[in-house]
This record gives C-alpha cells, sequence and structure tokens, in this order.
C-alpha cells in the first residue's frame, strides 16, 4: 500500500516519531519533517521495515530534500525523572521547536500526545506505515539514534550496543549482570528481570 502524503490537501503538515522508547539506555530521539509538495520515493516506509542500506540511503535524501527537519533527544535522566512516556512527547516537541517553518499540522506516530505549542495535532496509529512526513521521521530518528548509540559502544563495547542499540536481549542484560549498569543506562527501567521471570525462562 502507497503512502499517503498529507492528512489534510492543504496546509504544512510535519510528520513526527520516535525511536529507542524500549531502550534501556541512552537518550530517546524523536524527528519532525515537513515534506515538499510532490516528493516520492519507492523505497520510503517505516523505518522497522527497512534495512540499514535502506534507512541510511533515505537519510541522506530526507535531510537533503525535504522542506524542513529537525532531531529532538530526552536524556536518559531526564527519562528517568519524567517516565519514557512523557519523554517521547517531549523529545518531539524539542524536534518541532527546531524547525524552520512552522507546521500547521502534527502528524503523530502513535495514539497519544502532548499538545504543543498550539499546534493542532492527529495521532494515527502506525502512522509511519500510512504517512510519508512520519515514515521520514521514524528514520530520522533511527538513523540518528544508532549513529549515536555506535559511538557510546565505543566507549562501553562489553554491552555490544553496536548491534543492539540499548534494546533488551539476552546478551544486553547478562552484560549488566555482569558489568553492572552504566551512566547511560536508565535508572528506573528494569534493566534485568526478575528472578521469576528467569526461572519462568529456563523452563
Amino acid at each position: 500500500m502507497a503512502l499517503k502524503f498529507s492528512f489534510y490537501k492543504k496546509g504544512i503538515e510535519a510528520g513526527c516519531d520516535e525511536a529507542g522508547r524500549g531502550c534501556l539506555c541512552g537518550p530517546v530521539f524523536a524527528a519532525a519533517v515537513i515534506l515538499k509538495k510532490g516528493f516520492k520515493n519507492s523505497v520510503l516506509n517505516d523505518s522497522k521495515k527497512l534495512n540499514k542500506k535502506n534507512r541510511d540511503e533515505l537519510r541522506i535524501i530526507i535531510e537533503n530534500e525535504a522542506l524542513a527537519w529537525a532531531v529532538g533527544i530526552v536524556t536518559e535522566r531526564e527519562i528517568d525523572g519524567i517516565n519514557i512516556l512523557n519523554a517521547s512527547f517531549l523529545a518531539m516537541h524539542r524536534a518541532v521547536d527546531q524547525l524552520s517553518k512552522k507546521p500547521g499540522l502534527l502528524l503523530i506516530d502513535g495514539n497519544r500526545f502532548n499538545a504543543y505549542d498550539r499546534i493542532p495535532h492527529e495521532c494515527v496509529i502506525k502512522g509511519d506505515g500510512k504517512y510519508m512526513s512520519i515514515a521520514a521521521a521514524s528514520i530520522l530518528a533511527k538513523t540518528h539514534r544508532d549513529e549515536y548509540m555506535y559511538a557510546l559502544h565505543e566507549i562501553h563495547p562489553e554491552y555490544n550496543w553496536k548491534q543492539n542499540q540499548g534494546y533488551p536481549t539476552k546478551a544486553h542484560r547478562a552484560a549488566i549482570k555482569e558489568f553492572g549498569p552504566t551512566e547511560s543506562h536508565r535508572m528506573t527501567f528494569a534493566l534485568l528481570p526478575r528472578e521469576s521471570e528467569e526461572e519462568q525462562s529456563k523452563d
């Protein structure tokens, strides 16, 4: 199914999406993208449905051809202070705030959002697979966050963040158990499974 360009026929719309919400460490990143009228790309899709090569190539295209784009970041300590849901919204707010053009509508991936700066918004469940601007935002959020996690991997290679990007894989949790958490881990998250969960996983 082809992605739609816009929610309404008129006006400037910015697609917004986040990356890293389910990770055990690192910031949450969000992007806001306003595409030019007539923008087309047959590969553009939800970042989770694309391989790294496609995402990296699309990032260059989006950043070069979008009418405006920006990335917002909320740190691990901020996440611990306000919870990951609010942190995801705040990251989107920070991305929108940096746009060189003010949109008349925000298209949000998901079913919830905290209204921002009196700009109307529409929440779209699985919007990154329905609207081009949200798909573009998902790609920028994902690639910028991955780039950040690759740099962190060089500091703490034992957690293999270059491969897991901070998500709760068995290997990542095994490393936390062996080496303990770093300054980049989200301390309000369940970094290790509860003993009951570990026992169940052995059955």
